[in-house]
């Protein structure tokens, strides 16, 4: 047209930037806009300029569209839509809900998508005070939210009240996938497992076609619930519909085996996916951490060198973690030197965990060598050298690391005072422990939970003050596997407290504690009395549960050799 000396309308200009938004033409898109200034072509033309703003939006340059868009002298309802929605998409949610607020503050009647969009930035922002607001404002003005308003109005309930939105789902005739996928997104942050797959059922009985978002809410239910016959019945369904080929589903479908204690099966999945990302291969060694399958992970490592992938922060701790429980020093520090050459090295839960392992393979100078030179340290970081320290016994380096911490306003946590009020008690620092104890509940108001408990009986119970660590006993939570019970029953049987023993026995009895470890040691405090009776009892009720003791053991590397 141009070759031919033919003058371009606004017509031709709106076709034209249509087409840079489809192929991401940005200095096309600009010439275009250039084009149209120096002939005075639809400067004040709202469709011209809703296109050309749009452009500017989508092609990656949302400052021009923004200077554009506050020249405009007329602004109609379309363009202001057009703004707020190319916000949302850029993941911009504040700017879009300030936008929204500028457009009812200059008075400009929202229309129904207008609202939609407003609520969904609500929802993203978890701003539910305001999406409540807008809510009413459609009651008042009568305006019945479409399928997309519905959508966002169950998006914002449900990260606040799923009662609600499950309510206003149910009151809905006509729903697609977008708002099953909603709703069951929302059922998974509210840890309402059940109700996603009850969801999907209801989904494919109504005839709405899952997409790959609906398949991946309905694995991490699965997953999240670690029961493998729903997993099994889910992989049947995948392979009926072959969706196992989308590797987001496949590398899903891995995780789901994995937390369900399956590894085989999570490996089967593995070996069929054509085309494994880091994704893949991550998950199926974090199943292998996971599941206690250390050095399976180890060698799928090796094969992950082999395809030459670059490595991610949560891979690399995953293979720190194996390598900490196997007591692979050398490898620790291979992995070590990996880190620094991938440029990893100032990414810090990759450091804590890497003092972490160091600390368990013995070199705690190493660990502290790491943590002196870091510039940046997260609460993490603190706990994690603390732990170190509470792992080789040194107690007083664990009480002036917490000195430290305090001094550097760093204010600690749980995690924190269970790994010093735990070295306290393996050094028999009863006087510090009750100290850190009483800092924590009254100096932090950190209300204490059933292992800080545990590390007070514990504490008290190798101090040989069992009266006290009974009393602690008694208004602790119970539950099935409490560490406290047994720190008792050990020490009632090191000291010979005979009466606080069979106290505790008889209120373990009642209990029907489901604990092998427990049930052994009730069944050695009878044998040593002579209660042959008793010791009959347990172990039959031992065996008729199927409990096993689990055997403990150490792992260490010495001169590159692994003993046990």
């Amino acid at each position: 047209m141009q070759n031919k000396k033919l003058h371009l309308n606004r017509v031709t200009l709106v076709s034209l930037l249509q087409a840079t938004i489809q192929s991401g033409a940005l200095e096309q898109g600009r010439a275009i806009h250039g084009y149209a200034i120096r002939h005075g072509i639809g400067m004040s033309d709202e469709i011209f300029e809703t296109c050309l703003i749009d452009m500017y939006h989508k092609c990656g340059n949302p400052q021009m569209a923004a200077l554009i868009f506050g020249k405009m002298d007329v602004r109609r309802v379309g363009l202001w839509n057009t703004m707020i929605s190319a916000y949302l998409q850029m993941g911009q949610d504040l700017e879009a809900f300030r936008l929204f607020y500028q457009m009812m503050h200059e008075n400009i009647l929202p229309d129904l998508l207008t609202l939609a969009n407003a609520i969904l930035s609500c929802a993203n922002l978890n701003y539910l005070r305001q999406g409540k607001s807008i809510h009413g404002y459609m009651i008042h003005m009568r305006i019945e939210p479409d399928l997309v308003a519905s959508t966002a109005l169950v998006d914002l309930y449900s990260k606040f009240d799923v009662t609600k939105a499950r309510k206003m789902f149910e009151s809905l005739g006509n729903k697609d996938v977008v708002l099953y996928n909603v709703m069951m997104a929302g059922f998974l942050k509210n840890e309402l497992s059940l109700e996603v797959i009850n969801a999907f059922n209801e989904m494919v009985k109504m005839s709405v076609w899952p997409n790959v978002s609906s398949y991946l809410n309905l694995l991490s239910a699965a997953s999240n619930l670690g029961d493998f016959r729903i997993a099994r019945s889910i992989h049947g369904y995948l392979l009926r519909h072959e969706f196992l080929k989308n590797v987001e589903i496949a590398n899903q479908m891995i995780n789901t085996y994995a937390n369900c204690g399956h590894m085989l099966y999570a490996r089967g999945v593995f070996n069929c996916v054509r085309y494994k990302d880091l994704v893949s291969w991550t998950s199926l060694m974090r199943g292998y951490v996971y599941d206690g399958h250390h050095y399976e992970a180890l060698v799928l490592f090796r094969l992950m060198q082999e395809e030459n992938l670059d490595l991610d922060s949560i891979t690399l701790i995953s293979l720190i973690q194996a390598l900490s429980l196997l007591g692979c020093l050398s490898f620790v520090k291979e992995v070590h030197c990996l880190i620094y050459k991938g440029l990893l090295g100032r990414e810090l839960f990759v450091i804590n965990s890497l003092m972490t392992a160091y600390a368990k393979c013995g070199r705690i100078d190493m660990a502290r060598c790491m943590f002196d030179q870091m510039l940046d340290r997260c609460l993490t970081t603190w706990n994690a050298m603390i732990a170190a320290y509470g792992i080789h016994g040194n107690h007083a380096e664990v009480l002036k690391l917490f000195e430290q911490m305090k001094s550097a306003q760093v204010r600690p946590d749980e995690v924190t005072f269970t790994s010093i009020l735990t070295a306290c008690s393996h050094s028999g620092l009863v006087e510090d422990g009750l100290q850190v104890y009483k800092t924590m509940v009254q100096e932090y108001s950190i209300v204490p939970c059933e292992v800080h408990y545990s590390c007070l009986v514990d504490l008290l119970s190798r101090a040989g003050q069992l009266k006290e660590a009974y009393n602690l006993v008694k208004i602790m939570p119970l539950t099935q596997h409490s560490s406290a019970w047994r720190a008792l029953l050990s020490a009632c049987r090191l000291y010979g407290d005979t009466e606080i023993g069979e106290a505790i026995v008889k209120q373990m009895l009642e209990l029907e504690l489901n604990n092998s470890s427990l049930q052994f040691l009730v069944s050695n405090i009878f044998a040593e009395k002579g209660k042959w009776d008793e010791v009959a009892q347990i172990r039959s009720m031992t065996k008729g549960k199927g409990l096993k003791k689990s055997p403990g053991y150490s792992l260490i590397e010495l001169d590159k050799q692994h003993v046990r």
